[in-house]
């Protein structure tokens, strides 16, 4: 693979550049670049749009790096390739750090979505509709494959509630997987967003709400208690709050929100028969269902 990769980076003038693989799609070239794989050309072109915008506004993101044609990509017969700068940092990885930044997380998120708002200026996005994915394909999945371990009554209440706010919740175009993944911090300082394949227009606090719920999930690895974890959604929040002001609707509408984003990936999760996956989202859906009063509390302004 590494000797496949190599090729492609002779339409860079990049050959003999030392290479190391640091996610299933993505290479470090040198020290100064980056690689990434794509076999959707959807998500490429989204990519590629959306740096192209935040880098002529100075927002840090990973800037683009022409071929030798002077193209903003490459490609042969099965994938799709991008090079862009490597930013300054690393993702956040221990709980300490998170303890730390989790008030200023939500203030990086909200400038983000500030920029995104430049971005919607100058291009057009393809929008999505959580109300409608609850609605459609998530009841569906649980209609053919069998509820399991989702109560029905609160599926059906959740998605009242969401219905009943949703057209007060701000739409705008989002990141759409927010986690620390995706944002760097360079010696506790942010240094820059990355990865923007699933960016979208929909409700803006579907982002917050990803990502205080990702704090949660196994995948994830945050060794987390429920009484820290009150502590960061309070402090994320309130960031965010500081820089883009909540609606009154809004904060009334995160609980039913972040049931839909784990309604939506246990029945992901169940397509690709991943079963342990879905099961860890149907218990942070438990978890918040369990704690709708405490959430709210936390999430006075």
């Amino acid at each position: 693979m590494r000797d496949y990769i190599n090729a492609i980076l002779y339409d860079w003038d990049m050959e003999d550049e030392e290479v190391k693989q640091i996610y299933d799609s993505v290479w470090q070239v040198g020290d100064k670049y980056v690689l990434k794989v794509y076999d959707n050309v959807t998500m490429l072109e989204r990519n590629i749009r959306i740096i192209s915008i935040l880098s002529d506004l100075e927002i840090p993101v990973g800037r683009l790096i022409p071929n030798r044609n002077n193209l903003t990509y490459s490609k042969d017969e099965h994938n799709y390739y991008i090079l862009t700068e490597r930013l300054k940092g690393s993702n956040i990885v221990g709980l300490e750090e998170l303890d730390k930044l989790s008030y200023k997380m939500g203030k990086i998120i909200a400038d983000l979505h500030n920029a995104f708002l430049q971005c919607e200026k100058q291009d057009d996005f393809w929008e999505n509709n959580l109300l409608l994915e609850m609605k459609g394909w998530i009841a569906d999945t649980f209609i053919r494959k069998g509820w399991g371990d989702v109560n029905k009554n609160r599926y059906d209440d959740t998605l009242l509630n969401l219905e009943s706010l949703y057209g007060t919740l701000p739409v705008q175009l989002i990141h759409r997987d927010v986690h620390f993944g995706n944002f760097l911090f360079d010696n506790g300082n942010f240094s820059g967003y990355i990865d923007f394949d699933l960016s979208q227009k929909n409700i803006r606090i579907f982002d917050i709400c990803y990502f205080v719920l990702g704090l949660l999930s196994e995948e994830e690895k945050v060794d987390i208690t429920q009484e820290k974890w009150f502590e960061i959604l309070k402090d994320v929040f309130r960031g965010y709050n500081e820089v883009n002001k909540l609606s009154l609707q809004e904060i009334k509408a995160v609980p039913y929100v972040m049931k839909s984003i784990e309604l939506l990936f246990a029945a992901w999760f169940l397509n690709q028969n991943d079963k342990k996956c879905s099961e860890n989202a149907v218990a942070i859906l438990n978890f918040i269902d369990d704690n709708m009063e405490r959430i709210m509390d936390a999430l006075k302004m």
